[in-house]
């Protein structure tokens, strides 16, 4: 798949949006990228999705990826060797005010949110909806006990179609209806505990814990690839067996385009 190179922003993460059809999944959507609110919203069709760049992001106290990408790149140019790692696919914009150590500080971060209908009809889609995803938002709807109880469903799907290492948040949405509310906080937080999800209640009419959510999620997933970036240095500062499966991809051909200044897409 093509992307298109765009020097303004530094990274970009693919995030998706699932959950039960009425649960509140499109309205989170448009609250977090538009800043908007639609009471008489429709069922989403198929799938949609809609970007939002975070200007001056902060992610503090992580090792900055860019010095993994410049290490694996040196390695395949010297025929060193480094471990396999499994697949998380990311995008690293422009080198400009990249660090390889320490606090990596006001960076711009581009979301990439999908959003698709929760009913069964569309889950022909699902390979190539979850294809690239980093992160996800598992959303139910606290008015509604169905909604909550479908949360295993959705990420058995989740994790039998997305990347291991995909970050997931649950969230229970609708949180201004409180007073019709039909799953407790406890009970969502023992779910989560149990299921090693991170969990917040939030409302997109009244942009509660929408903004919040989604930071997070960006945050884990930086904290991951942080710790991939750190693997990857200790383990070219070490021998390794001979016979030591290598799979650090074909990086050779991306030393131009990453002196050039153009983005490039990474998996490792």
């Amino acid at each position: 798949m093509a992307y298109k190179v765009d020097h303004e922003y530094d990274y970009l993460f693919k995030i998706v949006l699932i959950g039960d059809s009425g649960v509140g999944k499109s309205n989170i959507l448009s609250r977090f990228t538009r800043n908007e609110f639609c009471l008489e919203s429709k069922s989403t069709i198929g799938v949609e999705f809609a970007t939002r760049t975070l200007q001056g992001f902060r992610f503090k106290d992580v090792v900055c990826f860019l010095g993994l990408v410049e290490l694996l790149l040196d390695m395949s140019m010297s025929n060193s060797t480094s471990p396999t790692f499994d697949m998380v696919d990311f995008h690293l914009g422009p080198t400009r005010g990249a660090v390889t150590g320490g606090t990596c500080e006001g960076k711009t971060v581009k979301a990439q949110i999908w959003d698709t209908a929760g009913q069964e009809r569309y889950r022909a889609i699902t390979s190539a909806y979850y294809r690239g995803a980093v992160g996800a938002l598992l959303v139910y709807d606290i008015t509604k006990r169905q909604t909550f109880e479908n949360v295993q469903r959705w990420l058995r799907e989740l994790r039998d179609h997305a990347d291991s290492n995909i970050v997931i948040m649950m969230a229970g949405n609708k949180s201004d209806l409180n007073h019709l509310r039909a799953v407790s906080g406890d009970d969502a937080q023992i779910l989560a505990e149990k299921e090693g999800l991170s969990f917040l209640e939030t409302s997109a009419l009244e942009a509660l814990n929408v903004e919040k959510a989604f930071q997070t999620i960006l945050l884990d997933i930086y904290h991951i690839i942080s710790k991939k970036a750190l693997a990857a240095q200790e383990a070219a500062s070490i021998n390794l067996p001979h016979g030591t499966t290598i799979n650090v991809g074909d990086l050779s051909e991306l030393m131009g385009t990453m002196r050039d200044g153009c983005e490039i897409r990474v998996s490792v």
